[in-house]
């Protein structure tokens, strides 16, 4: 397809976009500006345009995306998240502030003594899993089906909130 015969194509379907225009921006003046613009886009991009295919939905989809891409724009300016109030409350639990080290020491300890009185058949997965390994690599490991691999890692997890539920605010 020749450039002329591409802008008469263009020009003959360019009445039927501004109903469509309107209907996106519910405006005469945004929709008369949609309209210019898609057929900007479309010139500059006939060369992108498939001979044999649809034009006016080709036109339709350029208008579409212009309309989104103009609307996201426009929203992303305008919208102030106003977080003065989230701020005013980040990090004011008295649970989490530490004061000074003994607190996360002790804390750190009993983590480490629940581990440690877990049985080995539990402390092993748990620990693989828990420094990065996967279920399927654990049980090729240990030559232990994935399922039970998957079974003492759930016990171990229940074990150690047990003995750790000291730490569980509100619980």
């Amino acid at each position: 397809m020749t450039s002329l015969e591409f802008t008469d194509q263009v020009q003959k379907i360019s009445y039927s976009l501004k109903p469509v225009a309107m209907n996106l921006t519910r405006d005469a003046d945004d929709a008369k500006d949609l309209v210019q613009e898609t057929l900007l886009k479309a010139m500059l991009n006939k060369d992108k345009f498939k001979t044999g295919t649809n034009l006016k939905a080709w036109l339709y989809t350029i208008m579409r995306n212009t309309f989104i891409n103009n609307y996201n724009k426009i929203t992303k300016r305008n919208s102030n998240i106003d977080s003065t109030e989230y701020f005013q409350y980040f990090n004011t639990d008295e649970n989490y502030i530490t004061h000074n080290g003994a607190t996360s020491d002790f804390v750190v300890t009993d983590i480490n003594e629940a581990i440690a009185n877990l049985s080995a058949d539990y402390r092993t997965p748990f620990m693989m899993y828990y420094i990065g390994y996967k279920y399927l690599e654990i049980a090729e490991k240990l030559q232990i089906p994935i399922g039970t691999v998957k079974n003492r890692i759930h016990i171990a997890r229940k074990e150690l909130k047990d003995a750790l539920k000291v730490y569980a605010p509100g619980v």
